[in-house]
């Protein structure tokens, strides 16, 4: 049984161009190579992205509900940031 499926897809120009650009300067040795390196990095990002909303906002919000003096208003936040940009 196969392990690979083909598939035949379209790029804009630049796109398309970035690509050869990839195999034309040796970094990798063909334009699937190129895709499948994109894919990879799309897949680790969106697990990373889903792994912070379960981790930090997740916990986050938990402990917010649980407590809502915790809560920081939009013009204390707004304020808080104007001091530390003043301060830089």
């Amino acid at each position: 049984m196969r392990t690979t499926q083909q598939f035949s897809i379209t790029l804009p120009n630049e796109m398309a161009e970035a690509v050869k650009a990839k195999v034309k300067t040796g970094e990798y040795a063909s334009e699937s190579e190129v895709i499948r390196d994109g894919l990879r990095a799309l897949i680790a990002r969106d697990k990373a992205v889903e792994n912070w909303l379960q981790d930090q906002v997740g916990s986050s919000y938990d402990a917010l509900k649980a407590d809502p003096s915790r809560a920081v208003s939009a013009d204390s936040l707004r304020a808080r940031l104007a001091g530390e940009h003043a301060k830089q």
